[in-house]
C-alpha cells in the first residue's frame, strides 16, 4: 500500500497444558512457552509498530510474592526492544540461579510461567504512550479478581458505556477504548462476585463475558487472563477482527493471524482454526478448553482490508485471494492501455502488492497465450531512508526520494507503464511521491491500478480512517458534486446527519450513501485520477479500481466492506459515518450543526 495506514493490532495468547519441568525434560529450556509467545509475536509484527507487551502469569507461585510480570515498550522498534529487555531479565535471572536446568516453579525464573499474553500495537489516533500499550491490567491481591486484557479492536460506543460506568459508581480515569473496556469488564466482574456466596461453583466466564460484551458496538477479539489462571479469548458477533486458535496436549494457543500458529507450531492450515464469530475459548485454569457461543448471533461480516492488506499474504487462502483481485483487474487494465500490450510495461508498488500482482501476470498470459507481456519491478522503497531535516519544505523535496526507480525498462515517449498497489486511501504518497518520481522514467501514460475499490467511507473499527478529509474518494466526489453546481448538498446531508445523531443509533441512516449515489463508479474514478495528478507531471494518468462485486467474488468470506460500501456491520457505524459528516462540513463552513 502506498499510503500507510494504521489499525489495531496484534495479539497472541498461550497457555502451557502440563507442568513447566515436562517442556525442560522434552524441549531443553523452561522457557518453551516463552520462545513461542516471541515467535507468535514475531510473525505478527507488521500488524504493530507503535508499541508492544508482554505478561506472564504463573500459576502456582507461592504467596508474598508476585504472580504475574509485565513488560511493555514504546520505544523504535519496540518489539525488538521489549524482547532484548525480557532477554536481559531472563539471562540475569539464569545466571543468578547458577544453573540452566533443573525444577522451577512459576516465576521463580524471570518471565517463566504457564500463561502468556503478547500484544503488538498501533496507534489508531496517534496516542504512542506507554499507557497505551497493552496487556492493560486491573490488579488485586486477590486472584481471581484480577484481569489483564489484550487485543485488536476498537468500539463505537465507549462514549456511552464510559457514561454507565459513572452512573454506576466508577471514576475512569481515561477514555482509550482499552481503560473502558478493562473498566467494564471489571464492574461486571465485581458485580458476579459480589453476587456468589459460601463454596459455590467456579464463576462462570462465559456468563461474564455474555453479559458485558452485549453492550460493546464494534469489532473486537479480546484475549484476556484472570490472576487465578483462568484464561480466555472472545471475538465480536460480526467476526469483524479476526482470531484463530491451536490446541494439542501440550498447549492451547490464540493468534490473530493463522501462519503465526503454523509457523510457531509447524501445523498445516487445516489444523489451524478460525475463532467463530460470536464465541469465546475458555482455557480455565486446570487446563481444558471449552469453546462456546456467547454473543447474540449477526450476519458474518469479516473485515475484508485483512485480506487485501492488513494479514501476511503467506496465509493460504489470502494468498489465494490476492492472486484473485489481481486476475480480476485484467479487463479494466486492458481497456486502459487500449489492448496496446507491446507499448506497455506492467509493475507493481512494492511490497504487500507483489501477490495481486502475480494474479494480474497469469490473467494476462492467460489471455494473451504464448505472447509474455512486459513486467520489471520498477520501485522499490527504501526501507531505511530516513529524513531528520526539521524545515518543511527540505522534507518535501526527499519525500520522493524514499522510492528509488529502475531505470532503462520503460522507453521515455513510447511506453505506458501500469502499476498496480493494494489500494488508495489518502492519495498523498502517490501524489507526492510515486507519480512524481515514475513520471521521471518519461512513460508518455502512467495507470495505477487498485486491488481495492475506492475507500468511500470512514472506518470505525480498527483502522486509521476516521475522517472524511483524509479520504480521496470523498475529496473526488464533492470536487464533483461542486462542477455540477451541487455542492448545497454536502452542507445538507450534514444538516440531516446532525438531526440524526440526536436519535439512537439504530434510529439513523448513513447520510452520506445519497451523495455518493449522484456519481457513477466511472465517473469517480476519473475525478480521484484527476485529483491524483501533480500539476506539473508530463505523463497522463489514469486510475483503474476494483470493482465492489470482484472483492465479494474473490474474497467470499469475507463481506465486511463498509469502507467501500457504506454498509456498516454494526448500529453505531452509522454514528460514526454521520459525526465524520458533521465534523468535515463545519470545518469547511464554518458553520456549527
Amino acid at each position: 500500500m502506498s499510503d500507510e495506514i494504521k489499525h489495531e493490532c496484534g495479539v497472541a495468547l498461550l497457555r502451557l497444558r502440563k507442568d513447566l519441568n515436562y517442556y525442560q525434560r522434552k524441549y531443553g529450556t523452561v522457557y518453551y512457552g516463552y520462545h513461542k509467545l516471541s515467535l507468535l509475536m514475531e510473525k505478527q509484527h507488521n500488524r504493530g509498530q507503535d508499541g508492544a507487551g508482554i505478561a506472564a502469569l504463573g500459576l502456582d507461585v507461592e504467596p508474598g510474592f508476585p504472580y504475574f510480570q509485565l513488560e511493555k515498550s514504546n520505544r523504535d522498534l519496540p518489539l525488538a526492544d521489549l524482547l532484548e529487555r525480557i532477554g536481559r531479565q531472563i539471562e540475569e535471572g539464569l545466571a543468578g540461579e547458577g544453573r540452566k536446568g533443573g525444577c522451577v516453579s512459576s516465576l521463580s525464573l524471570p518471565f517463566c510461567a504457564e500463561l502468556y499474553l503478547g500484544h503488538l500495537r498501533y496507534g489508531t489516533f496517534g496516542n504512542r504512550s506507554l499507557s497505551a500499550c497493552h496487556p492493560v491490567t486491573r490488579t488485586s491481591s486477590c486472584r481471581n479478581h484480577t484481569l489483564l486484557l489484550a487485543g485488536n479492536f476498537n468500539l463505537t460506543n465507549t462514549e456511552a458505556i464510559f457514561r454507565e460506568l459513572v452512573k454506576s459508581g466508577h471514576h475512569p480515569a481515561g477514555r482509550q477504548d482499552s481503560e473502558i473496556l478493562l473498566l467494564h469488564l471489571g464492574h461486571h466482574l465485581e458485580k458476579m462476585l459480589e453476587a456468589r456466596s459460601g463454596y459455590e461453583p467456579l464463576l462462570d466466564i462465559f456468563e461474564l463475558l455474555r453479559r458485558a460484551a452485549r453492550e460493546w458496538d464494534g469489532g473486537f477479539t479480546l484475549c484476556g487472563m484472570f490472576g487465578n489462571g483462568d484464561a480466555f479469548a472472545l471475538r465480536d458477533a460480526c467476526g469483524i477482527r479476526p482470531g484463530y486458535y491451536y490446541f494439542d496436549d501440550e498447549i492451547a494457543v490464540v493468534a490473530s493471524e493463522r501462519p503465526a500458529i503454523q509457523t510457531a507450531f509447524d501445523l498445516s492450515s487445516s489444523e489451524v482454526m478460525e475463532l467463530p464469530p460470536g464465541h469465546a475459548l475458555f482455557i480455565p485454569a486446570d487446563g481444558g478448553i471449552v469453546l462456546k457461543e456467547c454473543l447474540p448471533r449477526a450476519p458474518h461480516r469479516r473485515c475484508v482490508f485483512e485480506r487485501i492488506y492488513f494479514s501476511r499474504g503467506n496465509d493460504a487462502d489470502i494468498h489465494r485471494e490476492r492472486l484473485a483481485l489481481g486476475r480480476s483487474l485484467v479487463p479494466s487494465v486492458v481497456k486502459a492501455i487500449d489492448h496496446d500490450f507491446e507499448n506497455t510495461v506492467f509493475s507493481y508498488i512494492p511490497n504487500t502488492a507483489q501477490i495481486s500482482f502475480h494474479g494480474l501476470l497469469d490473467g494476462l498470459d492467460e489471455l494473451r497465450g504464448s505472447r509474455r507481456v512486459r513486467f520489471s519491478q520498477i520501485a522499490v522503497k527504501d526501507a531505511k531512508f530516513r529524513t531528520f531535516i526539521t524545515d518543511a519544505a527540505h522534507r518535501r523535496d526527499l519525500f520522493p526520494h524514499v522510492y528509488d526507480v529502475t531505470y532503462g525498462v520503460v522507453r521515455p515517449g513510447a511506453d505506458t507503464l501500469v502499476v498496480l498497489d493494494d489500494s488508495i486511501v489518502r492519495g498523498n504518497t502517490m501524489r507526492n511521491a510515486i507519480l512524481p518520481i515514475l513520471d521521471r522514467l518519461g512513460p508518455k501514460k502512467i495507470v495505477v491500478a487498485s486491488a481495492a475499490p475506492p475507500i468511500c467511507y470512514p472506518d470505525c473499527y480498527g483502522i486509521d480512517m476516521s475522517s472524511f478529509g483524509e479520504l480521496v474518494a470523498f475529496e473526488a466526489l464533492v470536487s464533483l458534486l461542486e462542477k455540477r453546481g451541487e455542492g448545497n448538498l454536502v452542507a445538507h446531508a450534514a444538516e440531516l446527519a446532525a438531526a440524526d445523531l440526536e436519535k439512537e443509533d439504530a434510529e439513523m441512516k448513513n447520510r452520506v450513501r445519497a451523495l455518493y449515489e449522484r456519481v457513477s463508479f466511472e465517473e469517480l474514478c476519473e475525478e480521484i485520477g484527476v485529483l491524483l495528478t501533480p500539476p506539473d507531471l508530463r505523463a497522463s494518468v489514469r486510475v483503474v479500481f476494483q470493482r465492489l462485486e470482484d472483492v465479494h467474488a474473490a474474497c467470499p468470506m469475507h463481506r465486511g466492506d463498509w469502507y467501500f460500501s457504506g454498509d456498516y456491520p454494526t448500529p453505531g457505524g452509522n454514528r460514526v459515518v454521520n459525526r465524520a459528516l458533521v465534523n468535515y462540513a463545519a470545518k469547511v463552513s464554518g458553520r456549527s450543526y
